[in-house]
């Protein structure tokens, strides 16, 4: 039993994510609303995905912006990585659990309302030079 426990932690070790990464859970916006944003982002620099996030409009920038400012700060307190070095490798929103209402409508019936959550998932990356490989 012990030896089990053993290797499926080994192969969860393997698995595991080594590129620095925050993940924010349960926002209260809608994945479809946070994947513009998303795609706004992805592949850029740091310093560029951020001043992205500064002027955008979008109410879904905030909680983008503090799930990458996260993340730049695990890279450099936890992997000692430099924030100029870092590019948004990947970014994603998943989709949580619904909080779920209901709307009165007439003859005593209801319309169910589906007010939708986001966990949102950014990793970085250190950028490639152009000699290396």
């Amino acid at each position: 039993m012990a030896s089990n426990m053993k290797k499926k932690t080994e192969r969860v070790a393997e698995r595991r994510e080594k590129r620095p990464h925050a993940v924010a859970k349960y926002i209260r916006v809608s994945p479809y609303k946070v994947r513009t944003v998303l795609a706004l982002i992805r592949g850029k620099d740091y310093k560029e995905a951020k001043a992205i996030l500064d002027y955008s409009v979008n109410g879904s920038a905030l909680a983008v912006k503090k799930v990458l400012m996260s993340a730049a700060a695990n890279a450099e307190n936890n992997m000692g990585m430099d924030r100029n070095d870092l590019y948004v490798a990947e970014c994603f929103a998943d989709g949580g659990t619904m909080l779920k209402r209901m709307q009165p409508v007439s003859k005593g019936r209801g319309h169910a309302i589906l007010k939708r959550t986001s966990h949102i998932t950014v990793i970085l990356d250190v950028k490639k030079l152009e000699g290396e490989v």
